[in-house]
C-alpha cells in the first residue's frame, strides 16, 4: 500500500495518473445482463483536465464510479500510480480513494448538521489528520474556494453556489492528484454555474492535480484539455 501511495506522490506534471483500458461494466437486470460499457479507454495525465461527455444513460456516471473505486468494472484494466486497482481488495481501493482521490457532485452532499468548516473537515479527520491541522487546512481551503465566511454555517443557511463552492473546498481537503466531477454544477443557475466552475478550473491547475469531469455541457466541455465520449458503451 505505501509503495502504491508513494508512487502517486512521485508523479510528474505530464506524466500518466490513470490508464483505463477496455473497460467494461455489465448489470443483471430482470436475470438479463445489461452492458453499459462495453470497452474502450483513455489515459489522464497530470496537470490535464478532461470533459467526459454522452448522452443520458450511455455510462458516464458508471464510468466514473469505477475510476473514482467506488464500483469495480466486470472487465478491463484501471491502473492508478501504476497500480492495477481493480485486483486490489477493498482496503486497499478505500485507501487510494481516500488518500489520492476527490469527488465533487452534481449535488453538494455536504453533512447537514455539520458547518461548512466541519465538512471540508472531516475527510482529513477521516485520515488521521489530527484536529488543529484539519482545521487549519479547512480555513484555508475555504478562503481559496471564495467561502470562508461561512465557515460557522450550516448547508441550509447557505446558498446554492457557496453550498457547491464548500463542496469543492471538501473535495480537495486531503490533497488528491486526482479529481473526479459528476456535472459538477449541474444543480446551479447559469451565473453561479460558471462561478463554480472557473473555480474548480483554477483550483486544479493551481494545484496541478488531474480531473475528469461528466457534463452535458459543450460549452464546458470545450474548456478542457480533452474531450472523451462514451457511445454506445464504447469509452473514445
Amino acid at each position: 500500500m505505501a509503495n502504491i501511495l508513494n508512487s502517486l506522490s512521485r508523479v510528474k506534471q505530464g506524466d500518466v495518473v490513470m490508464s483505463v483500458r477496455d473497460i467494461k461494466r455489465t448489470f443483471v437486470e430482470g436475470g438479463q445482463p445489461l452492458h453499459i460499457l462495453r470497452g474502450g479507454g483513455f489515459d489522464l495525465h497530470r496537470g490535464e483536465i478532461i470533459a467526459l461527455v454522452g448522452q443520458s444513460g450511455s455510462g458516464k456516471s458508471t464510468l466514473l464510479q469505477c475510476v473514482g473505486l467506488l464500483d469495480k468494472p466486470s472487465a478491463g484494466s484501471i491502473m492508478i500510480g501504476g497500480a492495477a486497482v481493480q485486483k486490489m481488495d477493498e482496503d486497499m481501493r478505500t485507501q487510494i480513494r481516500r488518500k489520492k482521490i476527490g469527488f465533487v457532485y452534481q449535488r453538494h452532499n455536504l453533512l447537514s448538521d455539520f458547518t461548512a468548516l466541519e465538512n471540508v473537515m472531516l475527510p482529513m479527520l477521516a485520515n488521521g489528520v489530527y484536529e488543529e491541522v484539519a482545521r487549519v487546512r479547512a480555513v484555508q481551503l475555504l478562503k481559496a474556494a471564495n467561502v470562508a465566511h461561512r465557515a460557522s454555517h450550516l448547508p441550509g443557511e447557505m446558498s446554492g453556489g457557496e453550498q457547491q463552492r464548500t463542496a469543492v473546498a471538501r473535495a480537495l481537503a486531503n490533497g488528491p492528484d486526482i479529481l473526479l466531477a459528476d456535472e459538477p454544477t449541474g444543480s446551479l443557475d447559469p451565473q453561479h454555474a460558471t462561478a463554480v466552475f472557473d473555480l474548480l478550473l483554477d483550483l486544479v491547475r493551481k494545484n496541478k492535480m488531474a480531473m475528469l469531469f461528466v457534463t452535458h455541457d459543450m460549452n464546458l466541455a470545450a474548456r478542457a484539455d480533452k474531450k472523451i465520449t462514451i457511445k454506445d458503451g464504447i469509452v473514445i
